[in-house]
Parts: structure tokens; sequence; C-alpha cells
């Protein structure tokens, strides 16, 4: 790592330009967490890395009338210490606690988290859910945008050359709206996902689902809003009918990968039943709040 140059800017500005001005690979230092692994293993070789906690606004959450704003670099910690948020989004909580073990969470980042761009990344497809945006920085300037359009592949994202995540917007749920993340790993604890699953719903009259998303993470290049499976939900109540048509819909939209943790076969099947499980949670918060 000869020649790296490490930079601490402290406004948003200054980190812009630094991201911008160099011609070899950038990277942003939030929690470090998935950076540092990358340069000990030498699977990431950045020349500059640019280190975010120093910019005010970037850790810490804030809440408005209609929406919590949650700074890029804040660590899970914080998030799961949010009284707030944690009763308005259990699963995003449920999502951000299964990141690694304790000391993890401490440093871990939400904008971390999403710009790794790992397919079984743990709080994406619970951000998804919640229809959260994304503030995003640069050179020309700020954009807003869906949390979902962020990573394009495993390791990618669709950021452009000194671009930066400033914070996330994540909207306050409607009367009767609630929702809830499962994973499926092969050990109790800290591993990856063999499949994830975050499901968002909004109740009416005698429990009758209006509104619904199904999001699916570990079971394809980047997590999967399933819309047939939202479909299956809106206008029904959570009967077993329902379910198996949730349950088939997840399936029909999981393509994953054979790899250690477990089979194509076995990843189908399993994306099935969490949404089963996690339809089943959300529904029942939805129905207490």
């Amino acid at each position: 790592m000869s020649g790296l140059s490490f930079i601490a800017p402290k406004t948003v500005e200054e980190a812009v330009r630094a991201l911008a001005a160099g011609d070899g690979l950038t990277k942003c230092l939030a929690g470090g967490t998935d950076l540092l692994v990358q340069l000990r293993s030498g699977r990431a070789r950045p020349e500059v890395i640019v280190d975010m906690k120093r910019i005010p606004g970037l850790i810490g959450i804030s809440e408005r009338e209609d929406r919590f704003i949650i700074g890029a670099a804040t660590p899970g910690a914080m998030i799961s210490e949010c009284g707030p948020l944690c009763r308005a989004w259990p699963g995003i909580t449920e999502a951000v606690d299964l990141i690694g073990s304790q000391q993890i969470q401490g440093r871990a980042s939400l904008g971390g988290n999403l710009c790794n761009a790992s397919p079984a990344a743990d709080s994406v497809p619970a951000v998804i859910a919640a229809r959260a945006t994304c503030v995003v920085v640069g050179p020309e300037g700020r954009r807003e945008v869906p949390v979902e359009a962020i990573v394009t592949g495993p390791g990618q994202t669709s950021l452009r050359k000194g671009e930066l995540i400033l914070e996330f917007h994540v909207p306050k749920p409607r009367p009767h709206q609630a929702d809830a993340y499962l994973r499926f790993i092969p050990r109790t604890e800290m591993d990856i996902a063999v499949v994830g699953c975050a499901v968002n719903v909004t109740l009416g009259d005698k429990g009758v689902c209006r509104d619904a998303r199904v999001v699916l993470g570990a079971v394809a290049p980047t997590a999967v809003i399933v819309t047939e499976a939202a479909e299956a939900l809106v206008g029904h109540w959570l009967d077993e009918e329902t379910l198996g048509r949730l349950d088939a819909a997840a399936r029909r939209a999981s393509k994953p990968i054979t790899d250690k943790r477990g089979t194509i076969e076995y990843r189908i099947k399993v994306a099935g039943v969490l949404a089963r499980r996690a339809a089943a949670i959300a529904f029942k918060r939805a129905g207490e709040c």
C-alpha cells in the first residue's frame, strides 16, 4: 500500500474534491469494517482513502415530521439505540442488528453496508422495503435517488466519480403500516445470509392488506423487489392461500447461485419460507399499531 493517501475532510465539499481529484481508485472510509478487510487481503488497492467521519451530519439520526434522516456513516449501534426509529421500523433495526458482532455494529455504517454492494447485505432489503431514498452529493451537485438504484451488481454501484452518499431519508410509516426482516444463515450468528427477506405492509379495514413491498437479498446479484409477491398480498387477508401465492412469487423471483452456504434449489425454497414468516410478523405488527 505504498503511495496510499489518507484524507480526512471536514466538509462535504472537501470530500467531493478529494474523491474527484484522483486518477486511480478512491475509497470512502465510513466504518471501515469491509474496507479494512479488503485492504489487508489485497482485494482493494486504492490510491486515496477519504475518511467521512469528521464531516458534520454524516453520523447521526434526526427526525422531521414525515421522515427520519440517517447520516450515511451512522453506525449500526446508534441506529439500534434510536427509540423512535426502532418503533417506527423494527425491521430495519432487525437487519442492522444482524451485521456482525456488537463490536462490528459499533463501526459498521448504513452507507458502507450499501456501497460495499454485497448481494447478501442485511440492511439493504429492509431499507428498500421501507422505500427509503439516498441523498447523493458530487461535483454536479445533489440528487436524491431510491436506495435500490445504488447497487448495480456485486461490488458495483451507480455512484459517479467524486460522488458519495450523504444521508438516507426513511419515510415515517402510516397508521397500520409495519415491517419485518428475517434471514437464514448456516451458523447461529455472525455469518453471511443464505437468504434475507424484508416485508413492509399497510393494513386497511379488517386486516386486509392495502399496500406491500417484499424485498429479497442474497438470491440475485442485487436485492430484488418482488412486485409479484406484493401483488399476492394486496387486497387479501394473510390466510394460507395468500401465503401460498407469496411463497411461489418469492421462489420465482429468486435467481441464486450455488456456493458453500447453499445450493440454488435450497436457496429458492428458503426464499419462499422466509417470505411467509416475515409477512406474518409484519401483518401482526401492522395490526397492533
